[in-house]
């Protein structure tokens, strides 16, 4: 059998051009289209990775904000709980100190009033007292006792001594108005002469002295001048004596006690 080399040639160049008409046309296109597929794919791949990354970090951060604001939330609640129990607290303890303050007040006055009135009736009975005896003492009284009382009065004058004399020399000397001697009657004019001479050995100077009656002294003589007071009488002991026992009645000046 004899071989057409013509025709075997051509076909082969007829397969040649197919092959080049093929890849031209037709696979040419179809890789490219495979190629921009893949890489349309690949595109889409990672686009959606980053955005599943970006989606987990969004998820990531807003867990973290949950548990951030969940523990804030609790840290709130427990300073608002703390500072709810800290204002009842303090509202039991500034009513209970105002019913302590009432308390208080209310038996420090019950108190005062007991004292105002144990004080009351102490004044009330000493002043009866000492007004009985005050009465007394001067229905008692009489000239012939006021006579002696005139003389141990100038007994008493030039028996000072120190400070006391000093000071009543000093009063004497330099006083604008005249000296007073006051009794409870008119004292004759041996005793005003007697009177008038002690004081001015006291004073070492003529001294002006004016006698008056005051009957309120209650037997006895009273000597003042520039301030200064010299005075020996019934009266002045039964002061002392009213004095002395409104010191002893007065309660013990020392802290109250407290209430339980």
């Amino acid at each position: 059998m004899l071989i057409d080399w013509f025709t075997v040639g051509a076909q082969v160049v007829n397969f040649l051009i197919l092959v080049w008409l093929l890849r031209r046309f037709l696979y040419g296109p179809i890789l490219d289209a495979i190629d921009a597929r893949e890489a349309r794919i690949a595109a889409e791949l990672a686009d959606a990775q980053a955005k599943q990354a970006q989606a987990q970090s969004e998820r990531d951060l807003f867990a973290r904000k949950n548990e951030v604001f969940d523990q804030q939330h609790a840290e709130r609640l427990g300073q608002a709980k703390e500072q709810v129990r800290a204002e009842h607290r303090r509202l039991m303890n500034e009513a209970r100190q105002a019913a302590d303050d009432m308390h208080r007040q209310r038996r420090e006055a019950l108190e005062r009033e007991q004292r105002d009135l144990n004080d009351e009736i102490t004044r009330l009975a000493r002043k009866e007292v000492f007004a009985i005896a005050r009465k007394t003492l001067g229905d008692l009284a009489d000239s012939s006792l006021e006579e002696r009382m005139g003389k141990v009065f100038t007994c008493r004058l030039r028996d000072l001594r120190g400070p006391v004399k000093e000071g009543l020399a000093a009063a004497l000397r330099t006083g604008a108005e005249p000296a007073r001697v006051r009794s409870t009657f008119e004292l004759p004019e041996s005793q005003r002469i007697a009177i008038q001479a002690a004081i001015n050995e006291i004073a070492t100077a003529d001294v002006r002295i004016r006698f008056e009656a005051a009957p309120a002294l209650v037997s006895g003589i009273e000597l003042s001048a520039n301030g200064q007071k010299v005075a020996w009488s019934i009266a002045d002991y039964l002061s002392t004596l009213e004095r002395r026992i409104g010191e002893s009645l007065k309660p013990p000046s020392g802290p109250e006690p407290e209430s339980p």
